[in-house]
């Protein structure tokens, strides 16, 4: 059984106080009563209450204390003062400090019936506003990452546990497979959420550059530095600052990086001045930074450094499964831009986004749906919406033939015509079957079959299956 709403009485009106206490039992209330602020203060630092009914004029002060008290000490707790003496001023008052209600005596019951059930009921939607932003909170960043392979749900497992380090991380994964989202999502999940999260491609500047761009410079450093500038470091300082292609930086560079990662702390391009940062640093790299070691092209003191936690995306082709699941979420995100509505792909589609090897992983996979819905004029997609490159056979994506082309496109699309058009048949006579088992029911069937019933009336359609109303039910043999 749920427990006792508890209420604590705090009114020095003895006879009153009793009699509202017996009547508040009667109504299924847990009720314990208190005459001074001192005893209300005993009551609530040794017993947890639901809601406080208070008088404003008691014999050791007002009620103004009391309620201020909760406020800072039993913020969950609601308050509603009970006062024969309650004006227009005290009241404002005290909703002002915290107070749910202000009723004034004498009472009518079914007013203070009321206005109990309505503070109670705030209290249940604050504290199913919290539950949901703690929930929010716990997967806030994480979103958007779809995934139900072993491998990545490890990997938020990992998130979980190292969001609020101040140890460097080090996501490893090719192109496309979503560092800089996996980045944000560990900012988002830590406490330096509301600072900055601020991203360097290191790739897309020469070295030259870099070094100012990260720690910033000051006027006449260099011909054109004409001001002072703020580096990355300092503009991220209290948050995140994520180093995407960290293979790709100068020796000269990392020397550089590996002080500020050690000692957290830098001078400006062409200072002298030592600046102090705090910062937490994600890198990311679709090299192979142990072989960069052994080739001499990346310092092993950095890569020891960085190398303290260390992310591996698997990549798109290694999780297959996934792939409904994103294809999913990314065709309602192409709809919503669009403007369109499309029921999804049909099986054969799906089975060859499965196969297909996606070197761009994700970001290739998102171009692909984002396409298919904005050419398609159909609210079923099929294989003929998919790219060609994603039509071969793998064992055919670069077979070459006569005149250097490849495999006939067409001739791929006829067999896949084929192989829907023999499937046809067993598909019709699932639908019939189940809609015979449902007594016609078209969205009973459909809930049976795993689809929507858009997608059951133009499979009926196309297979040319009546409408329930003619199907004969099925005859059981005895």
């Amino acid at each position: 059984m749920p427990a006792k709403i508890r209420l604590l009485l705090v009114d020095d009106d003895r006879p009153l106080a009793e009699s509202m206490a017996q009547w508040l039992t009667g109504l299924g209330y847990d009720v314990q009563t208190t005459g001074t602020i001192a005893a209300a203060r005993r009551a609530l630092s040794s017993q947890r209450f639901d809601l406080l009914l208070l008088d404003l004029r008691l014999e050791d002060g007002d009620g103004f204390e009391l309620i201020g008290h909760c406020r800072t000490r039993h913020p969950d707790m609601g308050v509603i003062v009970v006062s024969g003496y309650a004006t227009p001023d005290t009241a404002v008052q005290a909703l002002q400090i915290g107070a749910f209600d202000v009723l004034t005596k004498p009472l009518i019951d079914d007013e203070l019936r009321a206005a109990i059930e309505r503070a109670l009921l705030q209290k249940q939607v604050e504290a199913e506003n919290q539950r949901l932003k703690a929930e929010l909170d716990r997967r806030q960043g994480l979103e958007h990452i779809l995934s139900l392979d072993y491998r990545m749900q490890r990997i938020f497992e990992v998130i979980d546990s190292v969001a609020d380090a101040r140890a460097s991380i080090l996501i490893t994964g090719e192109n496309g497979t979503g560092k800089s989202m996996l980045a944000r999502a560990i900012h988002r999940r830590s406490r330096r959420a509301p600072k900055a999260f601020v991203e360097v491609a290191c790739g897309a500047l020469p070295d030259s550059l870099l070094e100012s761009e990260l720690f910033g410079h000051v006027a006449g450093a260099y011909t054109g530095a004409i001001a002072d500038r703020i580096g990355k470091f300092k503009q991220a300082d209290g948050g995140t600052l994520f180093l995407d292609e960290i293979g790709t930086s100068s020796m000269a560079l990392q020397v550089k990086l590996l002080r500020v990662l050690q000692e957290f702390q830098f001078e400006p391009v062409g200072s002298t001045k030592t600046e102090d940062v705090d910062v937490r640093v994600i890198l990311a790299t679709n090299e192979d930074l142990s072989q960069a070691v052994a080739d001499g092209r990346f310092r092993q003191d950095l890569y020891y450094r960085i190398n303290v936690i260390r992310l591996e995306l698997p990549p798109l082709r290694a999780r297959a499964n996934d792939i409904p699941l994103l294809v999913d979420h990314f065709l309602r995100k192409a709809c919503t831009e669009a403007g369109k509505q499309i029921d999804g792909f049909d099986r054969t589609a799906i089975e060859l986004l499965q196969r297909y090897r996606w070197p761009g992983n994700v970001r290739e996979l998102e171009n692909v749906i984002e396409r298919a819905v904005l050419l398609s004029r159909k609210r079923e997609l099929t294989c003929e919406d998919l790219p060609s490159e994603i039509l071969r056979p793998a064992s055919e994506s670069a077979s070459p033939v006569a005149g250097g082309a490849t495999v006939d496109e067409r001739s791929i699309l006829q067999d896949l015509t084929g192989l829907r058009r023999a499937m046809a048949e067993p598909e019709r006579q699932i639908i019939i079957q189940t809609l015979r088992d449902h007594r016609g029911n078209r969205a009973a069937a459909a809930e049976a079959l795993g689809i929507n019933r858009t997608t059951l009336y133009k499979k009926m359609r196309r297979l040319g299956i009546a409408e329930p109303s003619r199907i004969s039910p099925r005859r059981d043999r005895s």
